[in-house]
């Protein structure tokens, strides 16, 4: 029968021992150095995941359309709206002022919060006479011609003289606000620009 062989001293289970001459030692790798020094399974260290954008930056947010109008812009914005909801009004509604006078607001808001900073006093004087624009589709006393037309603008400006009012108010008020709000801006520019007394 023919003997095994027995391996040299130097050879280990695996392969060549750390300590023999024919291997040389190889270093320990960084989690066995980890394990020897801390006595336990140490998980290596992993770069934190920087978040992707500017930081601190605040997310993006949909902001609503703010244009601005100028005083043409504004006279024919509120003009042509109430005259489309005017004949809307007349078409859906059977002409019912009542139903025109309370979609006159709105459009005043509107007029008045994108009309631009130098034309802010155009919005009150506008609105007004966008009303009366609008309510010509309205105002048809028996069907018969332009007197009688006439007479029909003059009593919807009577009978709707509420929402007229109002409309005109809420413009008022807003144009205010914005021109108290440009105001105290020039101030505190003024006043950072001022230079220290010594």
């Amino acid at each position: 029968m023919e003997q095994h062989r027995t391996r040299p001293a130097r050879y280990g289970r695996y392969g060549p021992r750390r300590d023999s001459p024919a291997g040389p030692a190889k270093p320990p790798l960084p989690s066995q150095a980890g394990r020897a020094a801390g006595g336990g399974a140490t998980r290596s260290a992993r770069p934190a995941r920087v978040p992707q954008g500017r930081p601190g930056s605040p997310p993006a947010v949909r902001r609503l359309p703010n244009p601005r109008l100028t005083g043409l812009g504004s006279v024919l914005f509120c003009g042509l709206t109430m005259l489309v909801l005017g004949l809307l009004t007349e078409a859906l509604f059977g002409a019912s002022q009542t139903v025109y006078g309370v979609l006159f607001p709105p459009v005043c808001a509107l007029t008045a919060l994108w009309v631009r900073e130098g034309d802010l006093l155009v919005a009150p004087v506008v609105v007004p006479i966008a009303f009366a624009v609008g309510l010509v589709p309205l105002a048809d006393e028996g069907g018969g011609g332009t007197g009688d037309r006439l007479m029909g603008m003059v009593t919807g400006l009577a009978t709707q003289a509420g929402w007229l009012y109002g409309g005109t108010l809420v413009a008022g008020l807003i144009v205010l606000a914005r021109r108290m709000r440009r105001v105290r801006a020039a101030n505190r520019r003024t006043a950072r620009n001022r230079p220290a007394r010594p």
